[in-house]
C-alpha cells in the first residue's frame, strides 16, 4: 500500500502500438496496475523481435522499467532501462531513473555515471545535481555511521509489507503500523503491488512492558481496500488515514479519512475533505502534537514539483487554510510521511533532498528567522532503499519502516535508538602516602550549567557522570586536609569516554614531602626541573588561601652538622622566593632548615617503594650505617628532602 499511497500520482497517457496485448499493458498501466502490467509487458517484450522491432522494445522496456520503479523491484527496474537504453530509448529520464535505481542497489559509482550522463542533456536538473551530491555523501556516511542503533523489529512483521509505525499518545504502550499480512481483509492480490490490500493494526505492551504480537483493530474502520498510515488527534480519540478506494477497471482515489473510537473499536472511516479538488492524491496525514494542523501529501496544483507536504488548520472555523511547505522543504521530487515530534522538530521522507538512495529520512528544524534546517539522519537510519514513517517515543527511539535488504522491495517496521553516551571521571582521594581518604566531599561544576557533588567511599574511590565537549572544574576536600581542585575537559566528540583523576590531600597535621625538588650539588640553587612540583604547591596554596605554611629542608648525614644546617635554610629560602615570585604573600610562608636533625620516618608508601624498610623505621645516622651501601644510599637519598608542614588556617580571616 506504501507503493500505492506514496507512488500512484501521475499515469503517463501511453498510446498502443496496435498490439492487443500491449495495449491491454498500457491500459493496466493507466489504471495503476503496476504489478500486472509489468507482468504483461514481460510478455509482450519477449515476443518482440531484438532486430526488426528495436524502437519497438526500447519502448516496452521503458513501460515495463517504470512498472518496476514503481513497486520499488529496483533491480529488475535497473535491468529494463539499461534494455530501454540499449534499443536508442529517445526519452533521456530512462538515464535518470537508471541512475537512481542503482543509487536505491547501493552501486553509487554506476549511479553517477548515469546521472552525469543524463545532466549532460539537462545540465541544470535539480534531482540529478542532488542524486550525484546523495551518492557522494552515501559513501562517507556508510563508512562514518552515526551512533544509532537500528534493528528490525520481526515481532510486528510479516512476510509481506509492514511499514508507517505510529504511536497514538505518549504512553508509548501502543503502535499501529499498516500491514498486508495474510491477516488483511483487504483483496488476496492487488494488481497494483502484487499483494493484498493494507489493513491497519496494532501491538500492545503488557504490564512488564513486553510487546504482545499485532492484531488486526476492531471495528469496522478495516475494508477491502488500501488502508493505512495513520495518525492521532492528541486525545487519541480520532484517527487519519489513508484510503485508496479503486472501482474496477477505473483509476485509483487516494484520500484522507478520519475514524472515531468507541471503547476498543474504530468506527467506519468518513473522508476528511482537504479541498474540493477529486483528481489529486492526499495522502499520509500527520496531526501536529497540539492539535492545530493537518500535515499530508499532495501533488494538487501550486506545489514545487512531485508530490508536495502540505498543511491545513484544524481548528479554523469554515475551513482550515491550505499552505505549502515551501521550497526549503519540497522539491521537485517526492516529500512525503511527515511526522511532528512533540519538540516542534519536523521530519520527513525524501528523494528530492541529497541521498542515500531511495527515500531517505530528513530532520528539519525552524530558526528564528523562520529559515529551515534540513538535515539528513545518515546511516544506519538511512539505507540505499527507502526509508520513511518514523515515529519517536521517549528520547531518540522509536520506528520507522524501510525496505532495505528485501529483494521483493518489501516494506518493514525497524527500530532505532540513540545510546546514552558513556561519559565518566572516576579516581580517588588519597593522602600524600597513597592511602584511602574517605568522606571526602568532591564537587565538579561544569561550563554547561551542571553542578554535581559526590562523597568518596570507605575506599576513597568516586565516580560522575559527565558530558562531551564541556569544561570542568573539580574540588575536593576533607576535613583534617587542604582543598585541591583540577580543571579538564572532556571530548567533543560523540563517543564513550572515561577520565580518571586522583586528588592527593595534604594532611594539615602532618609533614607533606614535595616530590621532585633537585638543587645543584652541594648548592641552594634550584634546579629547572623543581618548577612542575612547586608550581602545583603554589596553586595548592591558592586553593587553600586561609593557610600558613612551614616549608622545611633536610639534608643527609654526610658533612658537619653545623654545614648540613645552613645548606638546608638556604635550600629553604630558595624555595619560599620562587613561592613568592609566584604570587603567595611572604607572611604566609616560614623558612625553615633543618639539616640532620629530623631523620625521616618511614611511612607505608615508604616501606612498599623500599621492602627493605618497614613503617615506623626512623632513618637516622645509626640505622643508616648498619645498612649495605646500596641500602644506605637509598637511606639517605630519603633524608634529602624538602617538606611543608600547615601551622594555621585562619590565615586572613580576621
Amino acid at each position: 500500500m506504501r507503493i500505492l499511497l506514496s507512488l500512484l500520482v501521475s499515469v503517463l497517457l501511453l498510446t498502443s502500438c496496435g498490439n492487443a496485448k500491449l495495449s491491454t499493458a498500457d491500459a493496466q498501466y493507466q489504471r495503476g496496475e503496476y504489478f500486472a502490467a509489468a507482468a504483461t509487458y514481460r510478455k509482450v517484450y519477449a515476443k518482440t523481435s531484438p532486430r526488426k522491432e528495436r524502437s519497438l522494445r526500447g519502448k516496452i522496456a521503458f513501460r515495463m522499467a517504470e512498472c518496476y520503479r514503481r513497486i520499488n523491484a529496483s533491480a529488475r527496474a535497473t535491468g529494463a532501462y539499461q534494455n530501454a537504453i540499449r534499443y536508442r530509448y529517445p526519452d533521456s529520464m530512462a538515464l535518470f531513473y537508471l541512475a537512481r535505481s542503482q543509487q536505491m542497489q547501493g552501486k553509487y559509482k554506476d549511479a553517477i555515471k548515469n546521472y552525469q550522463l543524463f545532466l549532460e542533456k539537462k545540465p541544470e536538473d535539480r534531482l540529478a545535481l542532488n542524486g550525484i551530491r546523495g551518492c557522494e555523501a552515501a559513501s562517507e556516511w556508510k563508512k562514518l555511521p552515526t551512533r544509532y542503533k537500528v534493528k528490525r523489529a520481526d515481532l510486528f512483521n510479516s512476510r509481506r509489507a509492514d511499514f508507517a509505525p505510529m504511536f497514538p499518545g505518549s504512553n508509548y504502550d501502543q503502535l499501529y503500523f499498516t500491514s498486508s499480512t495474510e491477516k488483511a481483509t483487504g483483496d488476496k492480490k492487488s494488481d497494483i503491488t502484487g499483494i493484498k490490500n493494507n489493513d491497519i493494526f496494532f501491538a500492545k505492551k503488557d504490564e512488564n512492558g513486553v510487546w504482545g504480537r499485532p492484531l488486526i483493530i476492531e471495528g469496522d474502520l478495516n475494508t477491502e481496500f488500501d488502508e493505512g498510515v495513520v495518525s492521532f488527534s492528541p486525545d487519541g480519540n480520532t484517527m487519519y488515514y489513508t484510503k485508496a478506494r479503486r472501482e474496477p477497471n477505473s483509476d485509483t482515489s487516494v484520500e484522507i479519512y478520519t475514524s472515531a473510537r468507541s471503547g476498543a473499536k474504530w468506527g467506519a472511516g468518513q473522508k476528511y475533505e482537504v479541498t474540493g479538488d477529486t483528481i489529486s492524491v492526499f495522502a499520509h496525514p500527520a496531526v501536529s502534537p497540539d492539535g492545530e494542523f493537518l500535515y499530508f501529501v499532495s501533488d494538487m496544483p501550486g506545489g514545487q514539483g512531485g508530490k508536495d507536504i502540505w498543511r491545513i488548520s484544524l481548528t479554523e472555523k469554515g475551513g482550515g487554510t491550505l499552505e505549502n511547505m515551501g521550497p526549503q522543504i519540497n522539491t521537485p521530487g517526492d516529500e512525503v510521511f511527515p511526522y511532528i515530534r512533540n519538540d516542534g522538530t519536523f521530519y520527513f521522507a525524501s528523494d528530492g533532498h541529497p541521498g542515500m538512495g531511495g527515500l531517505d529520512l530528513f530532520k528539519a528544524e525552524k530558526s528564528e528567522l523562520g529559515v529551515w534546517k534540513i538535515e539528513n539522519l545518515k546511516a544506519p537510519v538511512n539505507s540505499s532503499g527507502d526509508d520513511f514513517g518514523i515515529t519517536f517515543a521517549d528520547g531518540e527511539s522509536g520506528f520507522f519502516s524501510s525496505n532495505r535488504n528485501d529483494a521483493r522491495g518489501y516494506d518493514h517496521i525497524y527500530s532505532f535508538e540513540l545510546p546514552q553516551i558513556e561519559v565518566w571521571i572516576k579516581g580517588h582521594t588519597l593522602d600524600f602516602d597513597e592511602e584511602p581518604v574517605p568522606d571526602a566531599i568532591i564537587r565538579i561544576v561544569g561550563k554547561d550549567g551542571t553542578n554535581q557533588k559526590e562523597i568518596s567511599r570507605k575506599d576513597g574511590t568516586y565516580k560522575f557522570r559527565l558530558t562531551p565537549g564541556v569544561e570542568y572544574v573539580m574540588k575536593a576536600g576533607c576535613r583534617g586536609f587542604l582543598n585541591t581542585s583540577y580543571e579538564f575537559s572532556t571530548s567533543p566528540e560523540e563517543k564513550d569516554a572515561e577520565y580518571e583523576a586522583d586528588f592527593i590531600l595534604a594532611d594539615i597535621t602532618k609533614p607533606v614531602l614535595i616530590e621532585n625538588i633537585f638543587y645543584d650539588f652541594d648548592k641552594a640553587t634550584l634546579r629547572p626541573e623543581s618548577a612542575k612540583a612547586l608550581d602545583e604547591l603554589i596553586k595548592l596554596l591558592n586553593d587553600n588561601p586561609n593557610v600558613t605554611i612551614e616549608l622545611a629542608a633536610h639534608t643527609d648525614l654526610k658533612g658537619s652538622d653545623e654545614y648540613n644546617l645552613k645548606l638546608s635554610e638556604r635550600r629553604a629560602k630558595s624555595v619560599v622566593d620562587y613561592l613568592i615570585k609566584g604570587g603567595i604573600a611572604a607572611d604566609r610562608l616560614t623558612p625553615k632548615g633543618y639539616g640532620e636533625s629530623r631523620p625521616k620516618t618511614v611511612t607505608k608508601k615508604i616501606a612498599r617503594e623500599h621492602p627493605f624498610l618497614k613503617e615506623g623505621d626512623i632513618l637516622t645516622e645509626e640505622f643508616i650505617l648498619a645498612l649495605p651501601p646500596e641500602q644506605q644510599e637509598i637511606a639517605n637519598q630519603i633524608n634529602r628532602r624538602t617538606e611543608f608542614q600547615v601551622l594555621t588556617i585562619t590565615y586572613d580571616l580576621f
